[in-house]
């Protein structure tokens, strides 16, 4: 490509600077792009810097494509994710970034060695600078107009319209606006409009990842209570489980596992029909293995529940059952027992409602993977418009996996605007010759 006529170039703009936007700056500055990435806040990355209780997980340690929830095809999906493999990520964050990574043994995350969040929006941010990238703060889009169609094929420029002020020409538009969730971050589903009104299919949004709530409350009293549980939510086909941390709040349930299923009881909400039904096992032990358990126990029942359980959830679930407080395991009459292991193993999660987008990780459904070309992110709609991020009709479990859902289609974005680049320069060189 000709870097002197590239500098007189419309640029490609990049609309939010969050992990998918910077990932798309820095990967279309690497392909050879004049790059402008517009932010609406005064900083940017908001939600790097809150994630992972301010360390940022930025990568899992495996990843499984089949964990991912949407409602597009799920073999785009895994084409897309598998695009750039997790080794590579990696490597690019700790040789590229600069940002040395640690696995957390107990849950095998990654986080930077610095457990520091802002040291991984800054050092993405001064890659990106150090690549050419122009950054530019408070920058709100309001509106995109797209080239005329008679002009597409001789880079007629998008125009991208600011709020106070002057409109931008951009050879391309990348829309790296996240969705809905935790607006204080500048989530406002801008991009989403955007989309929608230039015509893409767009999946029925709602809030995941976000805690639920309980009104009323029937275990207030156990507020920041925190046992490693098994939660599973019977469906019409599968049934869903998530197993790890699990959090009684003043006003609900959070934690990894609430969490990571909160949308199967959001979606029912939404829907008007029958609540999702949420069963709790409350350690590692099945039903077997508690019975056994009881069989071999001395001293009192509540004593043996003490010995397996923290002591106040031990309480509440044996005051539940109804047992007598020295009753002794051989006492146990049969209802009992299989009252007790019910409690135990398949206790049912009174949950009411849901914490919303004020406090959801991430935004489920959005546009629609078939609406965009799965190697580059290009829309299939209107050449020249690029579609990473949350915007996209994906979202993983916690544990890093929306980050990599971030970095891969970020990456895909930026590598697809320097492939479109090179075609673009390719048709200006016919017309010349012409």
């Amino acid at each position: 490509m000709d870097r002197t006529r590239q500098s007189s170039d419309p640029p490609v703009v990049v609309v939010g600077a969050g992990a998918a936007g910077t990932m798309a700056a820095i990967f279309a500055a690497k392909a050879g792009r004049r790059v402008l990435l517009l932010e609406s806040t005064p900083d940017g990355g908001r939600k790097i810097l809150v994630s992972g209780g301010g360390r940022c997980n930025v990568l899992p340690s495996d990843l499984d494509p089949t964990r991912y929830v949407t409602d597009s095809s799920p073999n785009t999906l895994k084409k897309i994710l598998l695009s750039w493999p997790l080794a590579e990520q990696r490597r690019f964050f700790e040789q590229e970034v600069g940002l040395p990574l640690a696995r957390e043994a107990e849950t095998g995350k990654l986080f930077p060695v610095s457990n520091q969040a802002r040291d991984v929006r800054d050092r993405l941010y001064a890659l990106a600078r150090r690549q050419g990238v122009e950054f530019r703060f408070q920058a709100k889009v309001v509106d995109l107009t797209p080239p005329k169609a008679s002009g597409q094929e001789q880079g007629t420029p998008w125009t991208v319209h600011l709020a106070n002020q002057d409109s931008l020409a951009a050879s391309a538009v990348v829309l790296a606006t996240g969705g809905l969730s935790l607006p204080g971050t500048g989530s406002e589903g801008t991009g989403l409009h955007f989309a929608r009104r230039l015509g893409h299919e767009i999946h029925p949004t709602y809030p995941a990842l976000t805690p639920l709530t309980a009104n009323p409350h029937p275990h207030r009293n156990l507020a920041g209570l925190s046992p490693i549980v098994t939660l599973r939510a019977p469906g019409p086909n599968r049934n869903a489980e998530a197993q790890g941390g699990f959090l009684f709040t003043h006003r609900g349930y959070s934690g990894p596992t609430a969490l990571d299923l909160s949308h199967l009881a959001v979606r029912s909400r939404l829907a008007g029909g029958p609540r999702q039904p949420i069963y709790v096992q409350w350690n590692e032990m099945d039903a077997g293995a508690w019975e056994m358990g009881l069989r071999e126990a001395q001293g009192t029942v509540l004593g043996y529940l003490r010995r397996q359980l923290p002591d106040r959830l031990a309480e509440a679930l044996f005051v539940e059952a109804g047992i007598p407080a020295d009753r002794r395991p051989p006492q146990l009459r049969r209802e009992e027992r299989l009252r007790l292991l019910e409690l135990l193993t398949r206790y049912p999660l009174l949950w009411t409602g849901d914490e919303g987008y004020a406090k959801a990780e991430v935004t489920g459904g959005g546009v629609a993977l078939s609406e965009v070309n799965p190697r580059t992110l290009e829309s299939r709609r209107c050449p020249g418009l690029f579609l990473c991020g949350e915007m996209l009709d994906a979202f993983g479990p916690i544990g890093g996996y929306n980050f990599v859902w971030a970095w891969v289609t970020g990456r895909g974005v930026g590598a697809g605007t320097g492939r479109r680049g090179q075609r673009a320069e390719r048709d200006m060189t016919s017309v010349v010759e012409v």
